[in-house]
């Protein structure tokens, strides 16, 4: 068995097709054939169940998926861990952060990190915090920013950022007048959230909710810029950090703080536990760190 062999049966598993794994892999399709009919002799038995239109994996076929992907998880690491030693930090970072972190903070932060570092290269995932979780968890990004809660005993945590939500609100609807709003205000308007993928609609439902209430939600988007015009057109309200409500249109829209309760925003770099991680990807951590103060 050679991790080429894995490298083919993974491929077709997250195709769900030969076809579509062999154009990935730029072979022909026999060639893939026979590389998995040489795994199924190898373990004497068969690893997909093979259909008229679709192929599934065998109860074999999932055991040995799932250890295949740690085999080759532990090549990956011992290849990243060489490179660092031979090439002296070259490598390249993958990044996740939800919408709003790009805004606020990551520009600044790029620039300065890749002017100490510029033969790092950075990839940048851009997707709600926890879609973002998910893929920490699961290797395919080195770290990435999301909103607490993330779970420390799969993650290192470390803190990045801290403000409290601010409503944002049409300049013309009956509570702009209002100094300070309480979350039990907001009971009966129309609000509009991210859509389920950022931890951050969890949290206003929960916050909602413990506040007596089950919020109305008018819409969902992934993108802030739609939410924030859907506030400026008047079709709902939403909720903010502090920073990003400077942003927002201040001839139409205004910002307005949110007590009883004051809700968190508190915003967490995260790495996988018990992985391993590149020199490039602790620099940049470090720089993070050292650096985010600076551009509150």
């Amino acid at each position: 068995m050679e991790l080429r062999e894995l490298k083919y049966f993974i491929a077709v598993v997250k195709n769900k097709s030969f076809t579509k794994a062999a154009e990935d892999l730029h072979v022909t399709q026999p060639t893939l054939s026979k590389v998995v009919k040489s795994l199924e002799s190898e373990f004497d038995a068969a690893l997909f169940y093979r259909y008229p239109r679709h192929i599934e994996l065998t109860d074999v076929g999932e055991i040995v998926y799932a250890q295949a992907l740690k085999m080759l998880s532990i090549v990956e690491e011992l290849d990243t861990a060489l490179e660092d030693v031979l090439q002296m930090k070259k490598g390249t970072i993958k990044i996740g952060m939800p919408p709003l972190i790009g805004i606020l903070y990551l520009p600044k932060l790029l620039k300065g990190f890749q002017e100490r570092y510029p033969h790092i290269s950075i990839e940048l995932v851009e997707r709600g915090a926890n879609i973002i979780k998910e893929l920490v968890a699961d290797g395919v990004l080195d770290i990435g920013f999301v909103m607490l809660p993330a779970d420390e005993n799969d993650f290192q945590v470390i803190p990045f950022a801290s403000q409290d939500l601010m409503l944002i609100i049409n300049k013309s609807h009956h509570l702009a007048g209002s100094k300070e709003i309480s979350l039990r205000e907001l009971a009966n308007e129309k609000m509009l959230l991210f859509s389920q993928d950022f931890t951050l609609h969890d949290r206003i439902k929960q916050e909602c909710e413990q506040a007596g209430f089950t919020p109305q939600i008018a819409y969902e988007s992934s993108q802030w810029d739609i939410i924030s015009q859907m506030v400026e057109y008047n079709l709902g309200v939403a909720m903010f950090p502090k920073s990003f409500a400077e942003k927002i249109n201040q001839e139409k829209v205004k910002a307005i703080p949110i007590v009883k309760p004051q809700i968190p925003w508190e915003l967490v770099l995260i790495a996988k536990k018990d992985r391993y991680m590149s020199h490039a990807t602790r620099g940049l951590i470090g720089f993070i760190t050292s650096s985010h103060s600076n551009l509150e």
